[in-house]
């Protein structure tokens, strides 16, 4: 599972730090809000309280305008009455509207004024006509007056309980404010705290998870600086921390694996070099032969006298010494071709049975010691190639069989089809190939103990004659053992048209 990054471990811790912040505002200002709302509600009470206040004054100057009609019977005395029960509707009006929050507050303001009106219209109008009707005596009797203060002891008691009921709520709202508040300060607190471990924790986890990586790093940088490429780091860490301790392992690795290759770049400088001292080797004793015949015989045709028969039989051997270093040359040429990648190849649809027939008897009279059998499966052998390169393969392994089989012996060359493949095998007795020598077979110029041996060549035939057949889209390849034999053989893909 793939490290969440540095950067991201510092958003995420960020956002925590955040949260927290925003929790402990969000607690603070609801508690600021509950006291807002404490002193809201106090305030409403009060706009409660001067109401009901003012309503039971209006009321206590209906009775007091009343009285003093019924004891007087000066109509002056009544007008303060007068003016309160004008303003009576108006003033419970004001009141149900401010208890209409609370539903039992809103229900004594109706009974309140349920009340007030039944005192007003059935006792307080009435005992006014009778103070102005024709026996005033009456309105001021025991039984009318207790009457009167029964109704206002009553609309007073309402009045009471309406009082009571507003300042419960307002205190009851004054303690939860100050509980929340009480309870924001303890969270705020807490989330101050909460804050400062955060801060605390996360400093410490950069100094272990970032500090401590980055000091491995340096350290390791100082042993690669100072040549020691197998320092490597532990991939793990933070994101980004993590991909540094990486980064610097590939960049080490890196740096071990340019180092093995210019340390095996500097051995194939090297072995180039051998080849070279061997090429110069080879070179100078592959060549000074032919021209030794050639420059001897021609000097014998110059400066005597040669029977014809002999002049015959030199000329012909001047002949094969010169096409000797053709040959020569024209391995060394195709040797160059093959470093530049530009071996010239023709295409054209030739009977690969008819190449190996040609090369074998050209070769069948090279030596009295060997004998060829040759053996082509049908014909034709189509295949699309080059005939003159691929001639020069089977010459190749003609000639290396007979080079390789100084004592003699059979050498077999079977062509044949098989597989949508036409195939090409030449068996000789020689001297075979050791196992240890087996990888290094088709290497330019190597010989094998072919030197000590005493067997001429340059060791670029079977080089050049794999990159021809690998050129027509074939392979070739070969099994052998030391002192049993050798068998070469090399497989093109027969031709559809």
């Amino acid at each position: 599972m793939k490290s969440m990054s540095l950067s991201g471990r510092m958003i995420v811790a960020s956002l925590a730090l955040a949260v927290i912040v925003a929790g402990v505002f969000v607690v603070m200002i609801r508690a600021v809000a509950a006291v807002d709302e404490a002193r809201t509600r106090e305030a409403h009470s009060k706009d409660v309280t001067a109401a009901t206040v003012g309503v039971e004054k209006l009321v206590g100057d209906l009775e007091t305008g009343l009285r003093g009609l019924v004891l007087s019977g000066n109509e002056r005395f009544l007008q303060p009455g007068e003016r309160a029960r004008k303003q009576l509707p108006g003033r419970l009006d004001e009141l149900e509207r401010l208890v209409s929050d609370d539903p039992s507050q809103r229900v004594r303001a109706q009974n309140l004024r349920s009340e007030v009106n039944a005192y007003i219209n059935d006792y307080w109008k009435r005992l006014v006509q009778i103070a102005r009707g024709d026996h005033p005596e009456a309105a001021g009797t025991p039984v009318a007056l207790n009457e009167g203060k029964g109704r206002t002891d009553m609309i007073r008691g309402d009045f009471a309980q309406l009082l009571r009921a507003e300042d419960a709520r307002a205190a009851a709202s004054a303690e939860s404010a100050n509980t929340r508040s009480d309870r924001a300060v303890v969270l705020g607190i807490m989330g101050l705290i909460g804050c400062a471990l955060l801060i605390i924790l996360f400093g410490l986890y950069l100094a272990r998870s970032t500090a401590e990586p980055v000091r491995a790093v340096a350290t390791a940088a100082s042993r690669v600086a100072a040549g020691d490429l197998s320092a490597r780091l532990p991939e793990h860490g933070p994101g980004e921390v993590g991909e540094l301790t990486v980064a610097f392992n590939r960049m080490a690795a890196e740096l071990e694996r340019n180092q093995l290759e210019l340390e095996a770049q500097n051995e194939q400088l090297r072995d180039s070099e051998r080849r070279k001292s061997e090429l110069v080797r080879i070179v100078s004793h592959e060549l000074r032969t032919p021209l030794a015949s050639i420059l001897g015989f021609t000097s014998l045709l110059l400066n005597r006298e040669i029977p014809a028969g002999e002049r015959r039989r030199y000329l012909e051997i001047i002949e094969v010494e010169g096409r000797r270093l053709s040959s020569l040359l024209s391995d060394f040429l195709d040797a160059e071709r093959l470093e530049d990648g530009h071996l010239p190849l023709s295409r054209e649809l030739i009977d690969m049975g008819r190449i190996v027939s040609d090369q074998a008897r050209l070769f069948e009279g090279q030596s009295e010691d060997h004998r060829l059998d040759v053996k082509v499966d049908r014909m034709p052998l189509p295949v699309n190639g080059d005939p003159d390169r691929l001639a020069q393969v089977v010459g190749n392994l003609l000639s290396n069989a007979i080079k390789y089989s100084p004592e003699g012996g059979a050498i077999q060359v079977v062509a044949e089809q098989e597989n949508g493949y036409v195939k090409v095998s030449v068996r000789d007795e020689g001297v075979g190939i050791a196992a240890n020598l087996h990888d290094r077979v088709f290497a330019k110029f190597f010989r094998g103990d072919a030197s000590e041996s005493g067997i001429p060549g340059t060791g670029l035939g079977l080089t050049i004659a794999r990159s021809v057949v690998e050129a027509h889209g074939g392979r070739m390849s070969f099994e052998s053992d030391k002192g049993e034999g050798s068998v070469f053989w090399l497989e093109l893909p027969v031709a559809t048209s």
